[in-house]
């Protein structure tokens, strides 16, 4: 059973995380072959400030 974790920064809509599921979902079934049932996403929003990158918080200015 195929299990995806997506963390993105900040937030995204409703209807971007109902695409991105859909896009992953028939992604994994084609490439290796899963049955569509078998497969788990969950999606991780953070806060910017819980994220760094090159030593800075993506909240910085």
């Amino acid at each position: 059973m195929p299990y995806v974790n997506i963390r993105v920064a900040g937030t995204l809509t409703r209807d971007q995380k109902a695409k991105i599921v859909e896009e992953v979902t028939e992604s994994i079934c084609r490439i290796a072959n899963k049955p569509l049932e078998s497969v788990m996403i969950f999606i991780d929003e953070v806060s910017p400030e819980n994220i760094s990158k090159l030593g800075k918080l993506l909240d910085s200015k």
